[in-house]
């Protein structure tokens, strides 16, 4: 017989090593128990060795990705089921629904911008400005590094000729230029409200007057500076006004970089998303109130296909860059999404197909209505705190 106990009986989990407390909820323990039921910690007092370390370490990485490796194939190829499992109590199984959304999302921008970087610089590009050499000879034109079989190149000297003729009608505009006299820029009329005037529209009709005012100001004048352009319009200066002129300059800066303003907008989404999903929720509550799902249940299930769709993106990300378009994505959104989106109703909720197909025809039109809502107002909202 081996003198040697088994593994279990000789690491942090043996008994001798146990406690009647854990050490670190303080929860009362007996000596069988090897985890804490209130907090899940072993219970062990044996010192923390290099080996312990170790093996805790890589024992968290196998079961963090046994719990990721679970959450992707079932919200890929099993929709609705997932969520029916988390609901009916299998937690430890699969990745936080939230958690998992708004990884996937930051992962996804995260990727499309530095791809939208890499994309936007041509290392093929000749940046030099130098004139190539070009080189001829009976049967070979060297144009730079190139080597150009049986092609005519224009002379030199013509080139010269052309150049000098350039220069001439150069000269000869900005002589012309210089003669013509300069017409001052002409005032814009702007008209001006005073605050008694403002005060005394609309909510609506004050902000938009408002905002035309300074912006025709701010255009006119060139005045960045909010406290000293209110002051020069005899407007007061309180926060709201002097933040309203200031995005002028935002605007300027959209203007400038456009392409800036929408990996801001859209580096956002994850989290616009995020708070909005609980207005989805509510019309799930409402046409399934009688399945007795509670109202975090449905929440649950939007984060799932929240969830779902931007993994989709996510992994179409590198095939369609490959294809040059984006024509995988938009299968996905076309024909791929309202089918998961369908078999995830009627795997979740349960319904016969009919009374399914009529809610998810119902449910589409209210998502596409609102979601149209909810861009305009997080486009407002985006270009407010730009």
């Amino acid at each position: 017989m081996s003198n040697t106990l088994p593994e279990k009986q000789t690491g942090r989990k043996a008994a001798k090593y146990r406690g009647v407390k854990c050490l670190n909820c303080s929860h009362p323990l007996d000596l069988s128990d090897v985890y804490c039921s209130y907090c899940g910690q072993i219970n062990s007092t044996k010192k923390l060795s290099l080996g312990d370390y170790i093996k805790e370490f890589f024992s968290s990485i196998v079961n963090y990705d046994s719990r990721l490796r679970y959450t992707l194939k079932d919200i890929l190829f099993k929709p609705g089921t997932i969520t029916k499992n988390y609901v009916g109590g299998q937690r430890l199984k699969y990745a936080n629904p939230f958690r998992f959304f708004l990884s996937v999302s930051i992962i996804y921008f995260l990727l499309q911008s530095l791809i939208t970087t890499f994309s936007s610089y041509n290392p093929f590009v000749n940046l030099n400005n130098d004139t190539p050499v070009v080189i001829k000879n009976d049967s070979v034109v060297t144009l730079g590094n190139l080597n150009i079989p049986n092609q005519e190149v224009i002379i030199h000297d013509s080139l010269d000729t052309k150049k000098e003729n350039l220069i001439s009608e150069e000269d000869t505009l900005d002589k012309e230029k210089r003669t013509l006299p300069i017409k001052p820029k002409e005032p814009k009329e702007i008209t001006y409200y005073s605050e008694a005037e403002l005060d005394s529209m609309s909510f609506s009709d004050r902000l938009g007057k408002r905002f035309s005012l300074y912006r025709d100001f701010y255009t006119e004048y060139d005045i960045a500076n909010p406290a000293r352009a209110l002051d020069s319009l005899k407007h007061n200066n309180t926060q709201f006004n002097r933040w309203l002129y200031s995005k002028n300059s935002s605007i300027d800066r959209v203007k400038e970089n456009p392409f800036g303003f929408a990996n801001y907008m859209l580096g956002k989404i994850p989290f616009f998303l995020f708070f909005f999903a609980p207005f989805f929720a509510l019309f799930l509550w409402l046409i399934y109130s009688k399945k007795k799902y509670s109202y975090m249940e449905h929440l649950i299930f939007i984060f799932h296909i929240f969830g779902f769709v931007f993994l989709g993106m996510l992994i179409l990300l590198l095939p369609d860059l490959l294809i040059g378009d984006e024509i995988l994505t938009g299968i996905l959104f076309m024909i791929i999404g309202p089918i998961y989106f369908y078999k995830a109703l009627r795997n979740f909720y349960m319904q016969n197909r009919f009374i399914t197909i009529i809610k998810f025809l119902f449910l589409n039109i209210v998502f596409n209505v609102s979601v149209t809502i909810i861009a305009i107002l997080f486009f407002a909202i985006t270009a407010a705190t730009y």
